[in-house]
């Protein structure tokens, strides 16, 4: 039967739309449609205020090694050595 509303008849669509793609406990990728104008399902991260929340507020907030100033920092110092390495590589 193919005017069946139920079942439509263009499955194509349908299996190649996109997926979460977020590792479950199993290994394997999750197969469950990502939220609409986001990339990952709800039960991934996909729903507003999902996450916990920044900085002190997580409750668990011990040390400063993953801040955004120690990242920055972390960053240009990776610039700086890159920067470097090429001056040496051209200069020898």
């Amino acid at each position: 039967m193919t005017d069946n509303p139920v079942r439509p008849v263009d499955n194509g669509t349908l299996s190649q739309a996109g997926r979460c793609g977020a590792k479950t406990r199993s290994g394997a990728p999750c197969k469950s449609a990502p939220v609409t104008g986001r990339r990952r399902c709800r039960m991934h991260g996909g729903a507003d205020g999902s996450g916990a929340p920044s900085g002190s507020r997580n409750g668990n907030y011990k040390h400063g090694r993953y801040t955004a100033e120690v990242a920055a920092t972390r960053r240009w110092l990776r610039e700086a050595t890159h920067m470097l390495r090429k001056l040496n590589e051209s200069a020898g």
